[in-house]
């Protein structure tokens, strides 16, 4: 498809496209100096994410395609990455590949030349390549293909330069003819005949195949480009229907035409591939191979997996401890001294009682408990992401989730919950089938997200745990915590299988998912994503989210009806809903408050015991253990509590990220009402229980 040349001073759009986990993202950062997440699985990206840099006289603007291994839409990201390339037309197409499978990835290359000639191949991760024993005549596969072809390896930044470079003189001119596949003679001319017709686009000869294989995503998109439906077009269903009629007495059908272009592309990239690539030794993935035996095996791959989990846990609660501790210490010995400045510049005593009592004791204690376990737990987790470890869950999960008539790319989506339920919802995009993904965004709120666990962890550690030797309360609390989050899995598998046969009726799809090489973990990316992009990020949002909401409760808590307080009335209020659930209308309270961020229901129901007290240092664990003790909390109340706070209503973040996927104000609705009806229902069970025994 010929580009129009850009004026000097236009900004040059360039599209970032390729197959997943090929190290998009990471040429995109190098290229933009920008911070996207990267991780060692497919799915990372699943919108487009832009980012501009500029070379001599020209500036660029990148567009991070979502990875997809075809242009035919099976999925949301695929369909995204496919029509920003047909109808946004960008200037430059850079597709980049992994060294290290290249015959894969040339599938995507030649579908890519059907669409544009101003393409670039960007050989990414050669230094894998070269480790293995795999060489690549760079050279003879831009002669066959006859566009530029770049070899990167995008971490070390090594070949970002040469990359710049070939962008920019793509930039300057309209590239020559590029490779294209030459299908049977039959379906050549059915082509030709089809593309005389096509009076809506340059690039006729890849619309014109897609009406003769009768793909109808892309049909759809174009009807809906265009504000009509194509195949009500009378000149192009004579043209269609008459190729058809011809292909079918040469012996091929309509329905075979996609099957035999597709074999003919792969026939392409091999024999490409063929000559370029020279590989010293075919067993460069033995080592990938006898782990993967281990970690996939039936036997011994879902308790490894829970074994790897329990570690992560079990240092996180363990480290934890110490420094939140030290922080109590530092907040309480601080607070003294804001106290005595707050009275020096003669603060009016209400906007010193509620800055100190209110908004500096809630924040401290945010900061407090959930900065040291999501310190820790994320660079672990990050870890994983980065050795490829994630989407071998997938695979071991994959029959289970096949039993609730799912699939395992929803456990990938349960994954990135644990960080953030809307990032988990966002990434459910990588499910093909409508039907599984919807199913994954309602029940994606099951998994505790970063925001809960600091919750679960401070529970377990005081009322579970404190029944154990010191020596065992770190594992105990571990295991519970673990417990939380078993549940929530079962849980997800239940609903999901409900939804199957009631509202989201259907069966499991095919699962097909990329299991990427063992990588060597970055030490320093791995830090630094996980403090800054997830850590400091999260725990900026809870603290900005806690301090107006402190303040609320402060005022409710100083503001009297009769001998009452508002937050009395309100707690009373909810009172006899939380005594059926084995909690109280204090924590109910807390949870409603918390809508905004998980991170602050404990906080806020600290608050709210605190209201009425002179108590001014912040409150460590052990002195948080006497408050909730002091104002009725049992291990019912822990458990009830730990239960609800894994089963009730998404965030307002999630909940808005919902709405945005499904485009639906029912699946919003469902998704807050479903988790918490079941939330109050096994909180009811298990106080029924405690009640009985």
């Amino acid at each position: 498809m010929k580009q129009k040349k850009k004026h000097k001073n236009e900004e040059i759009t360039v599209a970032l496209s390729g197959n997943p986990n090929v190290g998009k993202s990471t040429v995109f950062n190098a290229l933009t100096h920008l911070k996207q997440h990267t991780g060692n699985w497919s799915g990372k990206t699943v919108e487009t994410k832009g980012g501009r840099f500029t070379f001599k006289d020209k500036s660029f603007y990148i567009v991070d395609l979502p990875g997809t291994y075809s242009l035919l839409s099976d999925s949301k990201e695929e369909e995204i990455a496919r029509n920003f390339l047909c109808f946004e037309n960008p200037d430059t197409t850079v597709i980049v590949a992994d060294a290290t499978c290249l015959e894969r990835n040339l599938n995507l290359v030649l579908q890519i030349l059907e669409i544009t000639d101003n393409a670039i191949l960007c050989l990414n991760l050669i230094d894998e390549a070269t480790k293995k024993g795999i060489k690549i005549d760079d050279k003879k596969l831009s002669e066959i293909l006859n566009i530029p072809v770049v070899l990167t390896s995008a971490l070390n930044k090594s070949g970002i330069d040469n990359l710049k470079k070939e962008i920019y003189k793509t930039s300057l001119k309209n590239n020559e003819k590029t490779y294209k596949v030459k299908y049977n003679e039959l379906i050549e001319n059915a082509i030709s005949s089809v593309e005389g017709a096509i009076n809506f686009t340059e690039n006729k000869r890849f619309f014109a195949l897609k009406l003769l294989d009768g793909e109808k995503s892309i049909i759809n998109s174009v009807s809906n480009k265009l504000g009509f439906d194509i195949l009500e077009s009378e000149n192009i269903m004579q043209v269609l229907s008459k190729e058809w009629n011809d292909l079918e007495k040469n012996g091929i059908k309509k329905s075979e035409i996609c099957e035999i272009c597709a074999k003919k592309i792969i026939k392409d990239a091999e024999r490409i591939a063929t000559d370029v690539i020279t590989v010293k030794s075919e067993n460069y993935n033995e080592r990938d191979k006898k782990i993967d035996k281990i970690l996939t095996s039936k036997k011994f791959g879902i308790p490894i997996m829970l074994f790897m989990l329990t570690i992560i846990l079990y240092i996180t609660v363990k480290g934890a401890n110490y420094p939140s501790n030290l922080l109590f210490n530092f907040f309480d010995f601080l607070g003294i001294y804001i106290d005595k400045f707050l009275k020096i510049i003669h603060t009016p005593r209400i906007l010193n009682d509620m800055l100190i009592n209110g908004v500096y004791r809630t924040v401290s204690w945010v900061i407090a408990v959930m900065l040291p376990p999501m310190a820790i737990f994320f660079p672990l987790f990050t870890l994983f992401e980065d050795l490829g470890v994630l989407p071998r869950i997938a695979f071991n999960l994959d029959n289970v989730f096949k039993k609730a008539s799912t699939c395992g790319k929803q456990c990938l989506t349960m994954c990135m919950g644990l960080g953030c339920n809307s990032v988990g919802v966002m990434g459910a995009r990588i499910i093909n089938s409508p039907r599984e993904r919807l199913i994954a965004i309602i029940t994606n709120s099951f998994v505790p997200c970063n925001g809960k666990f600091p919750t679960l962890i401070a529970i377990s550690s005081i009322f579970i745990a404190s029944f154990f030797a010191p020596k065992m309360q770190s594992i105990v609390s571990c295991i519970s915590v673990l417990f939380i989050i078993l549940l929530g899995v079962f849980v997800t598998l239940i609903v999901s299988k409900i939804l199957s046969k009631t509202l989201l009726k259907g069966e499991s799809s095919h699962f097909f998912l990329e299991l990427p090489p063992y990588r060597k973990p970055k030490v320093f990316d791995i830090i630094y994503r996980s403090v800054f992009d997830r850590t400091l990020f999260v725990l900026s949002r809870a603290c900005m989210i806690t301090a107006p909401c402190a303040v609320i409760i402060w005022i409710f808590a100083n503001t009297t009806i009769g001998s009452t307080s508002v937050l009395g009335y309100l707690c009373n209020f909810l009172n006899p809903i939380g005594t059926i659930m084995g909690i109280d209308g204090v924590i109910l309270l807390a949870f409603i408050l918390g809508i905004p961020a998980n991170e602050i229901v404990l906080p806020i129901a600290l608050m709210c015991y605190l209201s009425s007290s002179s108590l001014l240092e912040v409150p460590s664990l052990s002195e948080m253990s006497k408050i909730l003790i002091a104002n009725g909390w049992t291990v019912k109340t822990a458990i009830c509590t730990m239960v609800f706070s894994l089963l009730h209503f998404p965030c307002s973040t999630t909940l808005l990220t919902i709405y945005k996927e499904t485009k639906s104000l029912k699946w919003t609705f469902v998704s807050f009402i479903l988790p918490t009806v079941i939330g109050f229902t096994l909180c009811t069970l298990i106080n029924l229980i405690f009640c009985i025994f």
